[in-house]
């Protein structure tokens, strides 16, 4: 991988920080996708709304997806990557096998719901219509600070009522 690849990969992943930092100011689970066609153009970014919208389905990813289809007018997406800060649960991993998302970069693990980290990787099954690489890891510490400092003071403000 070139270092000029490299780069653009760390700039979209900071894309995705600045979205879950939104999320972190409104009391969100502090998650942030970014869409990209295959030139690198961002198409749409996204973070968690789910309290927010009292909706299961508001992750940044879903929401990510929706709106890089919207601009496309083409719920197919290819060509394009997903950038997201936190390894996707199984439901926005599905998400990504049906919009056909090209590949899927994150930031932190998961292991308590991130679909690889449970094994649940059936992006790579071959009964299924699609599959793409996931790269993982991209600016980890970042991400996971954000999310460790965002339940820390949820567990305190939780302690001191």
């Amino acid at each position: 991988m070139s270092n000029t690849i490299f780069q653009d990969q760390l700039w979209l992943m900071d894309e995705a920080l600045i979205e879950a930092d939104k999320a972190y100011r409104i009391d969100e689970v502090p998650i942030g996708a970014v869409v990209v066609d295959s030139r690198g153009v961002v198409l749409s970014r996204s973070h968690n709304i789910k309290e927010k919208n009292h909706n299961p389905c508001g992750h940044a990813e879903i929401l990510a997806i929706t709106e890089a289809a919207k601009k496309l007018n083409n719920w197919r997406l290819i060509n394009c990557s997903l950038y997201v800060t936190l390894e996707p649960c199984p439901m926005c991993l599905s998400a990504m096998i049906q919009a056909r998302i090209g590949t899927l970069y994150f930031g932190a693990y998961d292991p308590k719901g991130g679909s690889l980290s449970l094994n649940y990787n059936f992006y790579k099954d071959q009964k299924l219509n699609h599959s793409f690489p996931v790269i993982g890891g991209l600016r980890h510490f970042e991400c996971s600070k954000l999310l460790s400092n965002f339940f820390r003071e949820k567990r305190t403000n939780y302690n001191k009522s």
